[in-house]
């Protein structure tokens, strides 16, 4: 029996934030603004940053520089709860960080560091140990520079030998991260990108086109995230349906993508079908978008799950396949 309920492995971030922002100030100048925080950020960070708010169990698998904001980090991860015994330090590079000004409607640019995302890897002795959960997640392919590729692929394919669940996210997907992905494929039983990132990869735009795409080079289950409307979901079996995201005033999207990730792991933790746990996974986005960076207004499982039955449902112009 694994230790954990799930171990989030890869891309962690160090998140400022600030909103609302609509311009740069010109030379020296200053600009007044509501909000500024510090969050847990990343494919992989938020993703186990908010199953462990949720309420599960979770082990985080990444690489933090040894500067302050590493030690930020840390301290962050222990007071969520997350375990971080596979927390590696690095003083070569900073910690990997991103400023992200705001804008009114939630959208939000970014300024990068790529940083320690760039020196992670999982070291042989490490490997068992990170694999020591009902879910394994992967999440940042594509800003992993030795992890991706075949050390992925190892690790993917030793979980499912151990009988893992896998799920699996990337970020900033362009044409070329498909040849790190492709050989990824066939060991994901739940892929969950963006329809941006999925279309790139995929040429064209079209949900169920994509989503067939993908399930033809071996993933079983592929969830395609549309944003404002909502969710396509091609389950391994049964037909492709969409649900609708629920509406909400969004103050930042920062992070809804990966916290809607967690709330299908934990969906799958406690034992739903398909359908549940993408209207759980849509209201946990949701209650992150009411807020500023990954965590938002999330708070715990239970006012997730009122949240869920309470909010009102989007009109959206996506059918239900």
């Amino acid at each position: 029996m694994p230790q954990f309920d799930v171990s989030s492995i890869g891309f962690y971030v160090l998140d400022i934030l600030g909103r609302p922002v609509s311009r740069i100030p010109e030379g020296g100048r200053a600009d007044f603004i509501e909000e500024i925080r510090m969050t847990v950020a990343g494919t992989a960070g938020a993703t186990g940053m908010d199953c462990a708010i949720l309420g599960m169990k979770t082990r985080a698998v990444t690489t933090l520089g040894t500067d302050d904001m590493g030690d930020w980090f840390l301290a962050k991860l222990g007071k969520y709860g997350l375990e971080t015994s596979l927390v590696r330090r690095d003083g070569r590079v900073q910690t990997s960080s991103t400023i992200l000004p705001v804008r009114p409607n939630g959208e939000r640019p970014a300024l990068h560091v790529p940083g320690t995302a760039t020196l992670f890897e999982v070291a042989d002795a490490d490997l068992d140990a990170a694999l020591d959960a009902t879910i394994v997640h992967v999440g940042g392919t594509g800003l992993l520079k030795r992890f991706d590729g075949e050390p992925t692929v190892k690790l993917l394919k030793r979980a499912k030998e151990l009988g893992r669940i896998t799920t699996f996210d990337l970020i900033q997907a362009t044409p070329e991260t498909w040849k790190l992905v492709e050989p990824c494929l066939p060991y994901i039983d739940y892929f969950v990108p963006s329809i941006d990132e999925a279309g790139e990869m995929a040429h064209d735009r079209d949900p169920a086109r994509v989503a067939a795409f993908f399930k033809a080079r071996g993933v079983k289950n592929c969830i395609i995230t549309l944003g404002a409307d909502g969710v396509h979901v091609s389950p391994q079996h049964g037909e492709d349906f969409h649900l609708p995201a629920f509406d909400v005033e969004v103050f930042d999207t920062t992070g809804c993508g990966d916290s809607f990730t967690a709330g299908i792991i934990v969906g799958i933790i406690k034992g739903w079908d398909l359908r549940q746990s993408a209207r759980f996974a849509t209201a946990v986005a949701a209650k992150v978008a009411m807020g500023l960076g990954s965590d938002g207004k999330l708070v715990s499982f239970d006012d997730t799950v009122s949240a869920m039955n309470s909010l009102p449902v989007k009109t959206s112009k996506v059918q239900a396949a």
